[in-house]
């Protein structure tokens, strides 16, 4: 087997793998094995009791990072006429309607949400088997079927995440920048974790949380304390 690196190693320096830690603890941590020469995105993957084959298992949302992401999100937006005008005007960096279906269907598709306003969307539904598997097909329940595109725009940008359950029963996602204060990041996770609380699905089965740990983009995991995630701890 190989050896692990030295800057591996040194990461790893006073993490005990079995330890559940304090959420600020954690975080400290994994600040500190972030050495990477680029600003590393932090992760949260949450282990959940749940079985997304079945429906009513099912856990998805969205929710907005009060400290932001750190990341510069592209957002694409079906719209026409009025509504379009004022989604570029809002910051979109994609605006379109048959022509922008035409892009995507040709396999280019550079951004990062995409939303659609609601007469838009017999167009959109045909691209379901393409934007479906990545996860951007526009969704009423996630405010990216909307009316207000400025507003879906801005928070698109303003540090919202959604999250969807993986067929393991684990939801990643990025939670800040290794460059965020550790109080910035508590306060992320936090959100985030609250939020994957509140979409608990009412097929849910014994112990809904399992295990939650927080890693750099290159950095180790580090455990958290499932007690420690709630605002008041």
């Amino acid at each position: 087997m190989a050896q692990k690196g030295k800057r591996y190693r040194t990461a790893y320096e006073g993490i005990d793998p079995t330890r559940d830690y304090e959420l600020k603890d954690a975080v400290a941590l994994v600040k500190k094995g972030a050495t990477a020469k680029f600003d590393e995105t932090i992760e949260i993957a949450m282990n959940l009791g749940v079985d997304p084959r079945h429906s009513d298992q099912m856990v998805r949302g969205v929710v907005s990072l009060p400290s932001g992401t750190g990341k510069t999100v592209r957002v694409a937006v079906f719209a026409k006429d009025d509504k379009a005008e004022k989604a570029k005007k809002a910051g979109a960096d994609i605006v379109g309607a048959e022509d922008l279906a035409e892009q995507i269907q040709n396999g280019r598709i550079d951004f990062d949400r995409c939303i659609a306003t609601p007469d838009m969307m017999p167009l959109v539904g045909r691209l379901g088997k393409v934007l479906g598997p990545r996860g951007l097909m526009p969704n009423p329940k996630l405010g990216t079927v909307t009316p207000d595109v400025e507003g879906a725009i801005k928070a698109a940008k303003g540090g919202q995440v959604e999250f969807r359950v993986e067929k393991q029963g684990i939801i990643h996602a990025g939670v800040g920048k290794a460059s965020f204060s550790e109080a910035d990041i508590e306060k992320n996770v936090r959100a985030f974790a609250e939020a994957v609380l509140r979409a608990k699905p009412s097929g849910t089965k014994g112990t809904y949380v399992k295990k939650v740990a927080l890693s750099s983009t290159q950095g180790p995991g580090v455990r958290i304390d499932i007690a420690s995630l709630s605002a008041g701890a």
